[in-house]
């Protein structure tokens, strides 16, 4: 048993320890203008990142009878941990990877504000949740000058029907603080 455990022990160790390289930028503090706010983006290891954003983001607004024709701008807070997948692809063909500019998915969770407001006669107030999966890519350049888009599905769950339902995220902007940790152009 005890040998099955020091196993188990070398075996999640080995991958962490594999974790480090030169492909995630180690970190960058960016300022959104789309929707307004800030964001701060870790490396975790060669190809992930944890990725924090508070900002004025739209959303469905899930008060409402048909979300999908409804949307309003909500304060937020996202949460993804990005795996980027073909930072060595984008490198091979002379691509820039700086600023993590590469394709990700990303376990996706955000908190909404609603607010207190009238919706469709009846008083629609409190947080309301996202929680799922997206794909998307980033793109940087050395000016600073970042976006990023990603698309996915999410469960939408608070004070309302909750449901699966789309989610699409845009942010524009400028890198303006940067750990660079990346091997590419």
């Amino acid at each position: 048993m005890r040998t099955l455990f020091v196993i188990a022990i070398l075996a999640v160790g080995h991958p962490m320890h594999a974790q480090f390289g030169k492909n995630c930028e180690l970190r960058q503090f960016k300022i959104n203008i789309i929707h307004p706010g800030i964001e701060y983006e870790m490396a975790l290891g060669v190809s992930s990142t944890l990725d924090v954003r508070v900002a004025y983001q739209t959303s469905l607004d899930p008060f409402t009878t048909n979300p999908l024709e409804n949307y309003e701008l909500f304060p937020a807070l996202t949460v993804q941990n990005r795996y980027y997948y073909n930072f060595g692809g984008r490198d091979r063909r002379g691509h820039q990877i700086y600023g993590n500019s590469a394709n990700y998915v990303a376990p996706s969770v955000s908190l909404f504000e609603s607010g207190s407001r009238i919706v469709e006669g009846n008083l629609a107030e409190g947080v309301f949740v996202t929680t799922g999966l997206v794909t998307g890519l980033q793109r940087s350049y050395n000016s600073g000058l970042s976006f990023s888009v990603d698309v996915g599905g999410a469960y939408y769950f608070g004070p309302f029907e909750e449901g699966f339902n789309l989610v699409f995220n845009l942010s524009l902007g400028w890198i303006i603080s940067e750990k660079r940790w990346c091997v590419g152009r």
